[in-house]
């Protein structure tokens, strides 16, 4: 298990390098900031499509195959892009698009192995919780890793190491014999795949919001710092907030809860939205920083739980493929929130625009709640027939 954890979170960590760096990398080269923009969302959104596309061929053919290639192929474009120049925006462009498109599908392939190689429901439990935990270490790790690789090796020798590092820890994770021998189940041909499950589909909806919630935190917490003047604020805003978040993660994993993972989805859910309302009278830093603690708890508990219920509702032969899609969701989430953000922060005050990871988070409460009441309802008239 440590070595599974290990290397597949050495194989992740591009994924929170890759935007913070190829935007550095290309306007060091000269990349106005239009361009700039243009191409590292052309990034996200190459990722965002890349993942389900590839869980599918996981689903489908096993993982050696897939992660080795696409490993292969997401380093060399990173290589590639390495050693364009400001004249090269066609090859910089599809440079990056490779990049995203093949991201190793490392974080879906790793949820599926977990009840096929711990034996019992319990220990599944608490592997999703800790993945869920170290979700976080990845997306502070990165932008600092990225700032270290940038001092020392310049822009260029960041990128590079951007894609090693993907290559490496995919090449780590396919060592252990697990990887190797898993297949999936046999699945019915038809293109929804995981789609069909209507649970999903609710989930899915509900984790746009999630990660809406997150963006928008990204850059209200910029805003924030700028209003207190100090820079480095906004960064331990967010480290306190993925700390939060490690020590819910860790606390939900040690023991067994009551319920099913549905049920608890949806009061996380809520959790997370009142988690973030005190944020909204934008207290002193001495005090928002334990509230940005206690904003985060909830959230990878909530993470562990869809984890368990996407792994209980979507069709036999599609997990690996429904994970990804939690991931692409999440990170278009995640690019709305911080695009609301910003327009929230230029027609609202700061304290007035605090008020929106809240409301996000809460939207994702009523779908869930609204899902939950219509399979009630369904189930009462089947029953009545």
């Amino acid at each position: 298990m440590k070595h599974l954890v290990s290397t597949n979170i050495v194989g992740r960590l591009p994924n929170g390098m890759g935007p913070l760096v190829v935007a550095l990398f290309l306007r060091a080269q000269g990349f106005d900031y239009a361009v700039v923009g243009l191409l590292a969302a052309l990034y996200g959104l190459a990722t965002a499509v890349g993942g389900p596309v590839l869980g599918r061929f996981v689903d489908l053919h096993g993982q050696t195959r897939v992660l080795l290639g696409s490993a292969a192929a997401s380093t060399a474009g990173f290589l590639t892009l390495s050693v364009t120049s400001r004249e090269q925006v066609a090859v910089a462009a599809l440079s990056i698009v490779i990049a995203g498109l093949f991201t190793p599908p490392l974080e879906p392939c790793l949820r599926s192995l977990w009840p096929y190689v711990l034996d019992s429901p319990r220990a599944v439990s608490a592997a999703y919780a800790l993945d869920a935990a170290l979700q976080e270490v990845i997306f502070v790790a990165g932008p600092l890793l990225v700032v270290a690789f940038v001092s020392a090796l310049g822009t260029s020798g960041a990128v590079v190491v951007t894609g090693v590092l993907a290559a490496i820890g995919t090449l780590g994770f396919l060592a252990a014999p697990p990887t190797r021998s898993w297949r999936a189940e046999r699945r019915a041909a038809d293109w929804l795949g995981p789609l069909r499950s209507s649970t999903l589909r609710y989930v899915l909806l509900a984790f746009v919001f999630v990660g809406g919630t997150i963006g928008m935190l990204n850059i209200l917490a910029v805003a924030y710092a700028e209003a207190r003047h100090s820079a480095a604020l906004s960064g331990i805003i967010l480290g306190a907030n993925a700390f939060g978040a490690l020590i819910g993660g860790l606390v939900y994993g040690a023991r067994d809860w009551p319920g099913s993972a549905q049920s608890r989805l949806t009061w996380l859910m809520l959790g997370l939205a009142l988690g973030y309302v005190p944020l909204a009278f934008t207290p002193s830093p001495a005090l928002f920083l334990p509230l940005a603690v206690l904003s985060g708890i909830c959230l990878a508990p909530a993470l562990a739980c869809v984890f368990a219920v996407i792994g209980d509702v979507v069709p036999a032969g599609t997990t690996t493929e429904a994970f990804a899609w939690l991931v692409t969701i999440f990170v278009m989430g995640n690019a709305i929130g911080t695009s609301l953000a910003g327009t929230a922060l230029e027609h609202l005050s700061l304290e007035a625009a605090f008020t929106a990871p809240a409301l996000s988070a809460c939207c994702g409460f009523l779908v869930l709640t609204s899902a939950r009441l219509m399979r009630a309802r369904a189930e009462r008239v089947s029953a009545n027939r």
